[in-house]
């Protein structure tokens, strides 16, 4: 039978700061955070709210000077301790044929703008002593894809990036930590869901025998925020069905 319990997490008076936040994953992550009592700031081009307590601020996330001036505007009037870097794109073609500025555009929104806003967000952390940064890397982190070479690229990159500043920042106070999600059910996978030949050879290989949920992958990013998570650092953990064990 599938599991009826929740985290229960406390996050009244913290303040959250979650990339991507109207959409998908992004957007089940926010909810989990808004409904534990966190103030969710949402950065990305959408400035429509999905409740109370959260707030949007619209910004390229591939322009680095756009994503300075959100940083900005954020920390004049919020101390933030929660920072969720989830916005993601991918683009496919085969290598031979990929346009440099779509690969370009590629790791801009998903290693760039992760290693600045970890930077930006992260340095008044360290100077309190205390925050969070959970990142969204994928199943690619561990393996190639196939036509999907900046992607891949730009989600080892992430888990590497993820490992190598929590060695820097786990004894100051910030713990960060990764997720890795597996096959997740959104809006932007409908067509492959629907393909019965290709779905079913997907669920095969998932010992959960499903798709994941985007409230799978939520309730990770929550358990990370938690106190639950104090001793946990460095970690890129798989949110996938048991897909890499099989």
């Amino acid at each position: 039978m599938p599991a009826t319990g929740t985290l229960h997490v406390d996050l009244a008076g913290t303040t959250a700061v979650v990339t991507g936040s109207t959409r998908g994953i992004g957007r089940a992550i926010t909810k989990r955070l808004l409904a534990a009592g966190a103030h969710v700031i949402g950065l990305q081009r959408g400035t429509e709210p999905v409740g109370p307590g959260h707030e949007c601020v619209g910004v390229d996330l591939a322009d680095p000077t756009a994503r300075a001036a959100a940083v900005e505007r954020v920390l004049a009037e919020h101390e933030v301790d929660l920072l969720v870097n989830n916005a993601g794109i991918n683009l496919r073609h085969g290598l031979e044929d990929f346009p440099l500025e779509e690969f370009s555009q590629v790791m801009a929104v998903n290693l760039e703008a992760v290693v600045q806003l970890t930077q930006e967000f992260g340095r008044p952390m360290l100077a309190r002593g205390h925050g969070r940064i959970v990142s969204l890397a994928s199943m690619l982190s561990y393996f190639g894809g196939v036509n999907a070479s900046a992607y891949a690229a730009s989600k080892g990159a992430v888990a590497q990036f993820t490992k190598s500043v929590a060695n820097e920042w786990a004894g100051r106070g910030v713990a960060v930590n990764a997720v890795a999600p597996g096959y997740i059910a959104t809006e932007l996978n409908v067509s492959l869901r629907e393909d019965e030949a290709r779905n079913a050879e997907i669920v095969s290989r998932i010992p959960a025998g499903r798709w994941g949920r985007a409230e799978d992958v939520a309730g990770m990013v929550l358990f990370l925020a938690s106190e639950g998570a104090d001793y946990v650092h460095g970690a890129v953990l798989p949110v996938d069905g048991g897909y890499l064990g099989r």
